[in-house]
This record gives structure tokens, sequence and C-alpha cells, in this order.
């Protein structure tokens, strides 16, 4: 197709003058290596104002993680992980081998009524699923024993310590009231004592430095921990003298502490992202317009909204889905970013496979030109999206100028979209010039369980500093 850029052998067989209308959506979609460069030097600025005292966008949250593990921790935790869709509660048992922890595990999923309700409603809902688990795997928890018990909670807290955090916003379309502004531990441990659940809330981390925290202990080479899925965040560990709002603390010069960005934030001033007006639709619809803008644009929450709401406007106008019953298509959030991927899968000449998943999510019968255009249109958003996603991994980097490492990345988004990772990489590619020939110096690799893991790995060293500050 003469004067398309991305992936014309998607429309072959279409008449050019059919379509030209989509090059309005290339020019939206497409973000060129110049534009990616521009992104990331904005995103290095911001992280930087992050740990000011004066902040910025980027919240650049201190874990008081204050070290990696060594590989010699042992001990049975509890953990509990609550992201945005579901809620996960493991038994970790760590060995001084490092791959022969074992691990028992439940998932749960959040009800939507719990992610608007009252913060008791889901403090209750936590401490309910906790109580299940341990009659299912802990004799009810009447062994006489109380169990240390650390809280993956993927939303940004404001942390004084490592066993406590002020939630500073709902994200992921949260909005529990009677929670932001407070520490949610209390909260959390009030919920344990109604039911009488004998455990012991002993450290409160981030997802996303879980994530670092298990990929480093298994691959030292791991600098960066960063989490794709519902949402989008990364964790690094910074030295605490470039820490400005740590001046005060008197901490020792060599400190250093994992820093859990909670970069879908970034630039929610609008200054450097390309946004599109779909991007401005599903901010102003969602549960808290104006935040996490970055976020918006990329995280697996939300780029199946963006194709409904593409999709949805080329049928008013005409172009798709002619004459067809489209209910379900006008349904908020009627897509999952599952569903980009498994069309981005059918390679067949008929596109029976996505064919299929348009029948069975949307009830829709597409003609093969139709699923044609909703390929190309599924390429565009889900490239821009791990394009972006390059970026802030490459803002890091460059304030650490770090120009080789390894970056673990968890979440179902990166794990199970295929080709996801590989245009992430492209665009580090891009970002930093490495020749074509070159291997890639930051190199994305999928991460072994940091909700899990890591969560319990923290929990541990919290275990280990109590142990040695002890009398004799």
């Amino acid at each position: 197709m003469a004067g398309f850029r991305y992936r014309p052998e998607i429309l072959d067989g279409m008449p050019e003058s059919d379509i030209m209308y989509l090059k309005e959506y290339e020019d939206w979609f497409v973000l060129e290596s110049d534009e990616l460069k521009k992104i990331t030097d904005h995103f290095v600025k911001e992280l930087e104002k992050g740990l000011t005292k004066e902040g910025g966008n980027i919240p650049m949250n201190v874990t008081w993680v204050m070290g990696f593990p060594s590989g010699h921790e042992t001990g049975r935790v509890l953990t509990l992980d609550m992201g945005g869709t579901n809620l996960r509660v493991c038994d970790v048992c760590l060995s001084t081998r490092k791959r022969d922890f074992e691990q028992t595990q439940r998932k749960f999923k959040l009800p939507d009524e719990v992610k608007t309700g009252t913060g008791e409603q889901l403090w209750d809902f936590i401490a309910g699923r906790l109580e299940t688990f341990l009659h299912e795997h802990h004799d009810g928890g009447q062994t006489g024993t109380t169990l240390p018990l650390s809280f993956t909670f993927s939303f940004p807290v404001d942390q004084k310590s490592i066993r406590s955090g002020v939630l500073q916003r709902w994200t992921k379309n949260f909005n529990v009231s009677g929670v932001e502004g407070q520490d949610i531990i209390p909260q959390l441990e009030a919920a344990f004592k109604r039911k009488n659940l004998p455990v012991r809330i002993v450290a409160l981390i981030n997802d996303t430095t879980g994530t670092l925290i298990a990929s480093h202990y298994l691959d030292p080479q791991v600098k960066v921990g960063s989490i794709f899925s519902t949402g989008c965040n990364a964790a690094y560990m910074e030295e605490c003298e470039l820490i400005p709002k740590l001046a005060d603390i008197g901490l020792p010069k060599n400190a250093k502490v994992i820093i859990n960005t909670e970069y879908g934030a970034f630039d929610n001033d609008h200054k450097v992202l390309p946004l599109t007006p779909f991007d401005r639709q599903i901010d102003r619809e969602s549960a808290r317009p104006g935040t996490q803008i970055y976020e918006k644009m990329v995280s697996g929450l939300y780029i199946g909204e963006m194709l409904r709401l593409i999709m949805l406007t080329l049928h008013e106008q005409g172009r798709l889905f002619k004459d067809q019953d489209i209910t379900r298509l006008r349904n908020e959030n009627a897509l999952e970013a599952s569903f980009l991927s498994v069309a981005e899968l059918d390679f067949s000449d008929g596109l029976d496979d996505m064919r299929e998943e348009f029948e069975e999510s949307l009830g829709l019968s597409p003609n093969l030109n139709e699923l044609k255009i909703c390929r190309y249109l599924i390429g565009l958003v889900a490239t821009r999206a791990a394009r972006l996603y390059a970026c802030g991994i490459a803002a890091i980097c460059k304030k650490k100028n770090m120009r080789k490492c390894h970056v673990g990345v968890d979440g179902s988004v990166f794990n199970k979209y295929s080709g996801f990772k590989g245009r992430a990489a492209q665009g580090l590619r891009d970002i930093f010039d490495w020749p074509p020939n070159e291997l890639e110096l930051i190199a994305l690799n999928s991460s072994e369980d940091g909700s899990g893991v890591g969560a319990a790995l923290a929990a541990a060293l919290v275990l280990e500093g109590e142990q040695k500050a002890k009398p004799l």
C-alpha cells in the first residue's frame, strides 16, 4: 500500500481508496525514533524531579527496602498480592538454594463492587480470602503460631517505614472510599483482628518492588524491576545521597534504597505524550480523570478499551460492521488485552480465529476486509503501547547511566501478548541507537513471581534485621 508506513501487507487486496482514512490513525499512533527520544529525555527529568522535596508528577516512592537478598534467606512467609484484577494468597517456603523455594497459592478475583465500595468492605474481603486459605493449608491457622505476612499492594503509597504506607491515590479504576490519605496497614490489621487471624504484617511492598527483588535474587544483572499488566510501573535501586527528599534523615552516605517510581503518572501535565482523541476520551471517562496519563496510553487495562473506542467511531462513520448489532461493542471495557493478542496471532488467510473472537466477545460477524482493518488497528495500538513502555525503562537506565543491564518484567500482558516484548525491545534499540547487528544491551526478561517470592524475600530481610537488632 503506497504511503502506508505500518505493515501495509496486512491490508493486501483492499483498494487503497477504501482505506485512505487509516493514514490518520497512523499519524496518531506511529511513534518514530525522534519522538521516543524526546519523550525519554523528558521522562528522565521527571524522575529526577520526583526525588526532590518539591516532587512532581512521578511520586518516586521510597520503599525502605535497603538492599537485595543475599541468597541465604530461609523461612516460611505468607504473602498477599492485591493487584488490579485479582487477590493472590501465597505460602512461600524459602530455601538457601535459590531456585528450590516452595510455593502454594490461590487466586481470587476482585469483584467490581469491592473495587468501588468502602475501605472496610475491601479489607474484610481480603481477610476473608486469607481465612479461607488458612483453613485449606494451615489447619485454619490454629497452630498456636503467629505467621509473618508480606503484603504486596500495587497502588502508590507514601511509606515512612517498611510496614506502613499512606495511600496517595487509587489507580486502575479503583475508587474505594475511606482509604486515600490513610495508612492502609492499621486498616488491614483491624480486618485481620475481626477475623481473629494469627498473622503479623512485617512488610508492605509494591508488586514492582517485589519483581525487582525476585528477579535480582535469581539474576544479579537485573537492575530494574517492571510490571506490565493491568497497570505499568518500574522500580530500581537508588543511592540515598542522590535523593534530596531524604537529605535530612541522616542515612549513611553509602546507603541505598529501592525506589518504586509509580511512573504511570508520567506527563499528567500533557507536555510530551502524543495524546489522540481516544486517549483524551479514555481519560475523561475514567474513574480518575487527569491522572495516570502514561499508564492510560500503555497498560493492559486500557489498550482493549482504546481499540473498542476506535472501532465504535469507525462504525458510526459507516466504515465497520454495517447493519450489525453493536450493542456489546458499546459496553465500556468490553475488550481485554487478550482480545488483541488472539487477533495478532491469527496468520490464516481467512483470519478465522480472529473472526471467532469477534463473535464470542462482541457478537459481531465481520467480513474479511473488516477483519483486516481491525487487525491493522490492533497492531497500531499495541505497537504504540510497547514503544511508549520502552521510554520508561530507557529513562531509568539513562538516569542511572546504565548502558547494559537486565530488566525483570512481570505481568500478563508482557508474558502472554505475543510480539509485545519484541516491539518494546525495538523501541529501546531506537532510543539508544544500537547498531542493527548488536545484541540488546538492555534485555527485557520475564520475571519469576515478584509478588510471591519477592514479597517473601522482602519479609525475610525484615525478619533478619529484627533478629540482628535483638539484644544478646
